[in-house]
C-alpha cells in the first residue's frame, strides 16, 4: 500500500526486537501420543496434536501447514499397521507459525523415537534392534504408511545398520559402562526418519493449494559466443544452486563448468518459478534442468553432424568438444554456435530453431529421503549442562551432484536441529508479552556447541525422479533433536528420566533430575 501511495519502492528493515516479536515461528505442538507393541513389533500408535498456530495464517501454506505434518508423519520409517491421528489448530496472540526447516517432521520425528526408545527400554530390548526390527525392510518398498503417505523407495535398513557401525556402538556402549564407575555419564541416542521431499503437482494439489508448487521451469540458452546460460525459477538462499545446478546442466548437456552461468529466481528472464522449500530444489530444478540441456544437447549435435559430415548418431559431446567418433575430427560448442548465428551457409537454413530450450518439469508425487543420526553426548548431573561429544548422520539423498554441498546441508541442519535440543524457545509471560526478544534472551548454538560431525551417504538412486535425485536440504534438522534428547534420557537412565520436551535445558534438567532425586 504504501508502495502505491509514494508510487516508488518501500524497504521495510525490522530491528532484532521487532523480528522475534512479529515474524513467523514454528515447532509449537502439544502432542499426547502412545505406542502399542506386540512382543517386539509395533503395531499400534494414537496422538493427538494441538498446535498453536498463532494470531493469524500465512499465504499460501495456511495455519495448518505445520501440525498437519505433525500428525500425518508420525509413523516415520515404521511399519505401524493401526494408526489414528488427530490434530487441532489452535488460535493464540502469539505470532503466527509458518514453515520452518523441516515443517512439523522435526516434531513428528521427536515424538516417534522418545516412543521408540522408552518402549525399548521398557521391555528391555536393545533400541536399535528394536527398530531394525520394524522399520521397513528394502523389499517392502513401496510402502503406504498408516496415515496415507507413500514411500516409492529408501534406505532405511541401511542408513541405521551405518550409522550403528559408524559411531562403534559395541564399543560405546563397554565404554559407557566403564565411565559410569568415575561419575561420567554419556548417552547414545538414535533418530530414523524419512521424509517426502521433491513433492509434485498431485501433492500440492490435494491439499487444495491456490498456487503451484509441483513443478519448474528451466531455460538454457547459448549465445554467440558459445557462453551458456541457465535460467531456473528456485532461487539460492544459501545452499550452492549456483553450484550444482550449473553442474547438472554441464553434465547433460556436455559443456564445461565454467562456461555455464546461473541466473535464479528473475521473473525478467523465467517464465515461472515458486522458489526454495520443501527439499525441492535439486529434484524440480535438476529435473527441468536436465531436460532443457538434453534438448539443446540434440540441436548441438545436429550441427556438430553437418559440420564434421557424420551421421548424428556418430557424435560425441562433453567437457564442451563434439568428436565425430573414429576420427579426430572436432567442434567446440563455441565453433557450433558462431557456426549457427554468424557463419551464413554453413548450416542447412532449417536444420535448428534456435540454440535455446524453456522445459517444465514435475515429478507428479517425489521420492522419499532417509537417515539415521547418531548423538553422543556427556551430561554434568552437578551443573545439568549436555555436552555433544560427537554426531554421526548416515543419509540417502539419492544421486549425490556434489558431496561437499551435501555435507554442508547436513551441517546446517543438524547445527539447527542442536539449537532446536537444547537452546532455542519463544517463551510468553502470562498476560501474553514475549520476554525472549533478543539474542541475549532467545539462545541459539554457537561454534563452540556443535560437536564433530561425520556425515555417511548410501546414494540409493532414487526410482521416481528424473536423475536420481532426493531432496536433502531439511534432513539435518529433522533427525537431530530426537538423536540429542535420546541421548541424554540415556546417559540419566539409572534416574528414569525421559525428557518429553524441547529444548532440554539446563534449567529444565535440573528439575527432572530433583524430581527423579525426591522420588527415589
Amino acid at each position: 500500500m504504501l508502495s502505491r501511495y509514494f508510487e516508488k519502492p518501500v524497504k521495510w528493515t525490522s530491528d532484532r526486537l521487532e523480528d522475534l516479536s512479529s515474524t513467523s515461528q514454528g515447532f509449537d505442538e502439544i502432542v499426547e501420543a502412545t505406542l502399542g507393541l506386540d512382543a517386539t513389533e509395533v503395531c499400534r500408535a494414537r496422538a493427538e496434536v494441538i498446535g498453536d498456530v498463532g494470531a493469524y495464517s500465512i499465504y499460501p501454506w495456511t495455519a495448518a501447514l505445520e501440525p498437519v505434518q505433525v500428525v500425518s508423519f508420525l509413523s516415520g520409517p515404521y511399519k505401524i499397521e493401526n494408526y489414528r491421528g488427530r490434530v487441532r489448530g489452535v488460535t493464540t496472540s502469539k505470532s503466527p507459525t509458518g514453515p520452518y526447516r523441516g515443517v512439523g517432521r522435526p516434531i513428528s520425528t521427536f515424538v516417534t523415537e522418545r516412543l521408540v526408545d522408552m518402549a525399548a527400554q521398557k521391555m528391555g530390548i536393545d533400541p536399535v534392534a528394536l527398530r531394525l526390527k520394524n522399520v521397513v525392510q528394502p523389499d517392502e518398498f513401496p510402502f503406504k504408511t498408516a496415515s496415507g503417505i507413500v514411500w516409492d523407495s529408501g534406505s532405511f535398513v541401511e542408513c541405521l545398520e551405518g550409522a550403528r557401525d559408524a559411531i562403534g556402538y559395541e564399543k560405546f556402549r563397554a565404554k559407557q559402562t566403564e565411565s559410569r564407575k568415575s561419575g561420567k555419564l554419556y548417552g547414545i541416542g538414535f533418530s530414523s526418519y524419512a521424509e517426502l521431499t521433491g513433492i509434485g503437482s498431485r501433492i500440492s494439489v490435494a491439499p487444495g493449494m491456490p498456487i503451484n508448487t509441483g513443478t519448474e521451469t528451466a531455460t538454457i540458452r547459448i549465445d554467440s559466443a558459445g557462453g551458456i546460460t541457465a535460467v531456473f525459477g528456485v532461487a539460492s538462499h544459501g545452499q550452492s544452486l549456483e553450484t550444482t545446478l550449473a553442474q547438472v546442466v554441464a553434465d547433460e548437456l556436455g559443456a564445461r563448468l565454467e562456461d555455464i552461468r546461473v541466473v535464479q529466481g528473475d521473473t525478467a528472464d523465467i517464465a515461472h518459478g515458486t522458489g526454495t522449500y520443501a527439499s525441492r530444489s535439486a529434484v524440480l530444478a535438476g529435473g527441468a534442468g536436465t531436460l532443457a540441456s538434453r534438448a539443446v544437447k540434440e540441436k548441438l549435435i545436429k550441427i556438430a553432424a553437418q559440420l564434421l559430415q557424420v551421421e548424428e548418431a556418430d557424435i560425441d559431446l562433453s567437457d564442451g568438444i563434439a568428436t565425430a567418433r573414429g576420427t579426430n575430427n572436432t567442434a567446440s560448442i563455441k565453433e557450433m554456435a558462431r557456426a549457427f548465428y554468424s557463419e551464413m551457409g554453413r548450416l542447412p537454413k532449417d536444420l535448428i530453431d534456435g540454440l535455446e530450450a524453456t522445459k517444465q518439469y514435475d515429478p507428479f508425487f517425489g521420492t522419499t529421503t532417509s537417515a539415521t543420526h547418531v548423538a553422543v553426548v556427556e551430561v554434568d548431573q552437578e551443573t545439568c549442562r549436555t555436552k555433544l561429544m560427537q554426531f554421526v548422520v548416515v543419509e540417502d539423498c539419492g544421486r549425490i551432484i556434489n558431496p561437499l554441498v551435501v555435507d554442508g546441508q547436513v551441517h546446517g541442519g543438524v547445527a539447527q536441529g542442536i539449537g532446536a535440543a537444547l537452546f532455542e524457545q519463544m517463551r510468553y509471560d502470562d498476560v501474553g508479552q514475549l520476554i525472549t526478544a533478543s539474542l541475549a534472551d532467545y539462545l541459539v548454538p554457537s561454534a563452540p556447541e556443535i560437536p564433530p560431525m561425520e556425515v555417511h551417504h548410501v546414494e540409493k538412486v532414487s526410482p521416481t525422479t528424473l536423475g536420481g535425485f532426493r531432496g536433502m536440504g531439511e534432513g539435518g534438522t529433522i533427525g537431530a533433536p530426537a538423536a540429542v534428547v535420546n541421548a541424554i534420557a540415556d546417559a540419566l537412565s539409572h534416574l528414569g528420566i525421559q525428557p518429553t520436551e524441547l529444548p532440554v535445558t539446563p534449567d529444565k534438567l535440573f528439575h527432572l533430575i530433583q524430581k527423579s532425586n525426591e522420588g527415589n
